[in-house]
């Protein structure tokens, strides 16, 4: 449950941070254009998140997505209370979890057998 906890505060905090980062400039024209640097800019981004590292930071984003979310209908069955039994409990748990990576490995997947001449 700590781990839910933990990556649904990071989602929103890197949420918060972009809207703050917005509200505080007073000048969206300006942080548009500071996102759209141009071609040069999105070559260098491109690069990077193709890289072994960039790729490894999506995949690890999109597991920790996916997760969050799962957990979080986890989490509603809970609110109507269902799922409470020990047995119940531990089985949603692994579900989260398996279904998690088996999601990021579809998903990733389909990306890569798209990306194939």
């Amino acid at each position: 449950m700590q781990i839910h906890r933990n990556i649904g505060k990071a989602f929103g905090g890197i949420a918060r941070e972009s809207v703050i980062g917005v509200v505080k400039n007073h000048d969206l024209q300006r942080t548009l254009r500071a996102l759209s640097g141009g071609e040069a800019s999105y070559a260098m981004a491109a690069k990077l998140f193709a890289s072994p590292v960039g790729l490894l930071f999506l995949i690890g984003w999109s597991f920790s997505f996916l997760y969050h979310l799962l957990n979080g209908v986890r989490h509603l069955f809970w609110d109507v209370g269902r799922g409470f039994e020990r047995t119940q409990r531990h089985a949603s748990g692994w579900f989260v979890v398996l279904g998690s990576i088996a999601l990021t490995a579809c998903i990733w997947g389909l990306i890569w057998a798209g990306h194939r001449p």
